[in-house]
């Protein structure tokens, strides 16, 4: 894996992009990284579970950006171009499986849900990564069941490749809480709302209320890490009231905004 660098500010010049490094194997290890902390894009010859014990991690691929607060894990297959992105402190796990050893069935990037068990399993996995005894193995085992029972959860933000439903994408990832519907933010970029709402539905496979809905979640886990009270939150991220965000965070998440750091 790569070598972890902090992130440059927006609007200072950046580098050239770094080439992809290669790690043949997926390593199996717990480590820390400071909030705004990255690891470059690198990929492996394996697969990898991914989970940040506190904080928020965010993995992005040239599909788009996977985000997971303490309650969800990522899986990322083998030979996947992906970087790391911590939000607040993120105390970071690492699951290393063979390339031959998918115990998902999935090829692409996928956010699990981790109930008490499966993150109790992943944090004794990984305290002690260099042993090689009966008992670990018999540890990786039950890993790997709890893994094959664990739900999917679409907490994903696509990468658009039509340049129209780019420059709406960014129009609302730069301001979460813009009310403008998709007509209005159409007649703002020159794109019709028909054609908008197709290239929503054909590039990211949802609406663009679903969609508006999981970016304004992703800056709401971003700010929640950062320590932002739950009211300011609401209000940067577009929620009609506090009330309204809590219920569609806990019906996203199964808990609410306010015990997100405490439950870190």
């Amino acid at each position: 894996m790569s070598k972890t660098r902090q992130d440059p500010h927006r609007g200072v010049r950046q580098d050239p992009p770094l080439p992809v490094r290669h790690t043949p194997r997926a390593p199996t290890d717990a480590r820390s990284l400071a909030a705004g902390e990255i690891i470059d894009a690198h990929r492996h010859d394996e697969h990898q579970i991914v989970y940040a014990g506190s904080g928020v991690l965010a993995v992005t691929t040239d599909a788009g950006t996977w985000f997971a607060p303490g309650t969800r894990a990522l899986w990322v297959p083998a030979g996947t171009v992906h970087a790391h992105r911590a939000h607040g402190h993120l105390d970071l796990h690492l699951v290393g499986l063979p390339a031959d050893d998918n115990p998902l069935g999935l090829d692409a990037p996928t956010v699990l849900a981790v109930n008490p068990l499966l993150r109790e399993l992943i944090l004794a996995y990984t305290g002690d990564p260099d042993a090689d005894t009966p008992e670990r193995r018999r540890l990786l085992a039950v890993l790997r069941d709890q893994l094959r029972a664990s739900p999917q959860q679409p907490m994903r933000l696509p990468t658009p490749s039509d340049p129209r439903l780019a420059v709406v994408c960014e129009i609302v990832h730069a301001n979460p809480a813009d009310p403008r519907t998709l007509a209005a933010l159409g007649a703002a970029t020159g794109a019709g709302e028909r054609t908008l709402s197709r290239l929503f539905r054909r590039e990211f496979g949802m609406t663009f209320p679903q969609w508006r809905t999981q970016s304004r979640l992703y800056h709401a886990l971003r700010m929640l890490a950062d320590d932002t009270p739950v009211t300011t939150v609401a209000h940067r991220c577009g929620w009609s009231s506090t009330s309204a965000f809590i219920d569609v965070f806990h019906r996203s998440f199964g808990y609410t905004p306010g015990t997100h750091n405490r439950r870190s």
